[in-house]
């Protein structure tokens, strides 16, 4: 072994080499060497990240997909289909009669743009379910190899009560045992 800690730990911990271990196993090694803490959440690390674009995306996403929205479009449509088929009818001012054109138009353009923000924020959410996985790892690793390492001082405590144990017997003259 070399007097680098970092090897030191990745080959009594993991039995590697520090040189051949991935990202997380480095970063990991390096927490337990710092005893700082490891948990991050994943939600706040992509936010750190996160663009103009993708927060507006997320944003969409998240209108888009809502009874709220929903409803509220509902609203929108039948407003118009009323009021272009009877009330603005009745006096020849309906700007989008009946077969609603325009209003098709629109929802064409909606769902043109829609489409895609709403899968860019469906990507970015797969970004982050990726780094939350990563970062469980991080953490399961962590406690595994903290684990590790307690059951190595257990293990020494043991082995040393028993070396005493063994001393004091050995010190008891033979006639009193």
């Amino acid at each position: 072994m070399t007097g680098d800690p970092a090897q030191t730990l990745a080959e009594r911990l993991i039995g590697s080499s520090h040189a051949l271990l991935d990202t997380e196993q480095r970063h990991v090694l390096a927490k337990i060497e710092e005893r700082r803490p490891l948990s991050r959440d994943a939600a706040d690390v992509a936010d750190e990240t996160a663009t103009w674009a993708n927060r507006l995306s997320d944003r969409v996403a998240a209108v888009g997909g809502s009874w709220r929205f929903i409803i509220g479009f509902s609203v929108v449509l039948f407003g118009w289909m009323l009021l272009n088929s009877d009330v603005l009818s009745h006096w020849g001012l309906a700007f989008d009669p009946y077969p609603y054109i325009f209003l098709n138009l629109m929802l064409s353009t909606l769902a043109a743009v829609q489409a895609p923000i709403i899968m860019m924020s469906q990507n970015r959410q797969a970004s982050k379910d990726r780094l939350a996985a990563s970062l469980d790892y991080e953490v399961n690793l962590r406690t595994e190899l903290e684990m590790l390492r307690l059951h190595e001082k257990i293990d020494m405590l043991v082995a040393d009560k028993l070396d005493e144990v063994l001393a004091a017997v050995r010190d008891v003259p033979a006639a009193t045992r």
